[in-house]
């Protein structure tokens, strides 16, 4: 029987930064009402704030809820007085000033400089840089449009991996890179959950749209997770539903 139910965040739970729709939010609740839920993502925690955290209905059984943004680097558990830090692990000025020129260096040897961007393409999350391609701000309808098979990234991953050894790089999002520390992935970050909650790995159940080599949620697979992977939150509605008539 399982305990926890793990999510990735944008394109499974919800699309590329948008938030929790209703119907998703009533569905977490109800798995809350017969499970742990954790949410593991790339974003830092104003954006699960905005996404997910606000967006759940009073009915919620927030206790059971574990947030943990920048790939699982940080962990935000609900409390008497509302959300707060468990722990949070941060880069050295050093360590971000040698990604940030890795990434100028990467994006200029493949050539991938799109025509249009919106906002900042690099954001600093503290435990973790992320890359997005057209900008912070892009539309969705962009993002969906740009590298819908993976392809792009996979070559500025590449390239990044031979200018960044012993960091962490993964393609997240629609658009996204997220550089961590060495060996920080969702399975490093669901080992921390595990360590946190006390609910064994085997008690633990990952949904995702990137199980696949090379995906920021395959690491849930090789970590040994029963996973499902899904296409999109329509589909992770569905298969909420499945779990909580499950789990009853």
């Amino acid at each position: 029987m399982k305990q926890l139910v793990a999510f990735d965040l944008d394109g499974t739970l919800a699309d590329s930064k948008q938030p929790l729709g209703e119907a998703m939010g009533d569905a977490l609740a109800a798995l809350l009402a017969v499970a742990h839920v954790a949410v593991i993502s790339g974003g830092d925690w104003p954006q699960f704030q905005k996404q997910v955290a606000s967006r759940l209905p009073e009915s919620a059984d927030r206790s059971r809820l574990w947030l943990m943004p920048t790939t699982g680097t940080k962990l935000y558990t609900h409390g008497a007085d509302g959300w707060s830090a468990v722990y949070a692990e941060l880069f050295d000025d050093g360590q971000k000033a040698a990604i940030l020129a890795a990434f100028d260096a990467a994006l200029e040897a493949t050539g991938f400089v799109p025509e249009q961007t919106w906002g900042e393409r690099i954001e600093d999350r503290g435990s973790q840089i992320t890359f997005s391609a057209l900008g912070q701000q892009a539309p969705i309808h962009a993002k969906e449009g740009w590298d819908p098979d993976f392809a792009k990234r996979k070559i500025i991953q590449a390239d990044l991996r031979q200018r960044l050894p012993g960091l962490s790089i993964n393609m997240g999002g629609a658009t996204s890179i997220d550089i961590t520390r060495e060996g920080v992935d969702k399975a490093y970050g669901l080992q921390k959950l595990r360590d946190a909650s006390g609910i064994a790995l085997d008690a633990m159940l990952f949904i995702g749209d990137a199980i696949f080599p090379g995906g920021n949620d395959y690491p849930a697979k090789q970590l040994g997770l029963d996973t499902v992977r899904v296409r999109d939150p329509q589909e992770t509605l569905a298969v909420i539903a499945g779990l909580v008539a499950c789990l009853k």
